[in-house]
């Protein structure tokens, strides 16, 4: 049974795909792996920024007899992904011909929005 973000990654790629149906097939099949990856990682964000949101941007982590406070392990993986995703976006926009690349809408912006 494909989990939420199974259903997720398909619903990106295929969006993605769709922006390079147009592209040489060389170009295509450059962006296919990147694509996948990019799909991978916006729903893997999604995850990531639901736990943030429920259990928030700190943690108490337990230290024998007392705890100290530390950057949840989410956020900390959030913010590194966050920045690879906009790479592979980036390399994936350099991929499209430029009269392209100005219309297309990533869905990152509405992606930061969601609530």
């Amino acid at each position: 049974m494909a989990t939420e973000k199974d259903k997720d990654v398909k619903r990106e790629i295929s969006r993605l795909t769709n922006l390079y149906k147009d592209v040489d097939r060389e170009r295509r099949l450059t962006a296919k792996n990147l694509i996948e990856e990019a799909a991978y990682m916006k729903a893997t964000l999604k995850e990531l920024k639901e736990s943030i949101d429920e259990h928030g941007p700190i943690d108490d982590m337990p230290q024998g007899k007392y705890s100290i406070l530390r950057e949840h392990p989410a956020l900390k993986s959030y913010n590194t992904m966050v920045q690879r995703y906009s790479g592979i976006i980036k390399q994936l926009m350099d991929l499209l011909p430029k009269a392209q690349q100005k219309e297309v809408d990533d869905g990152f912006d509405d992606f930061l929005n969601e609530k």
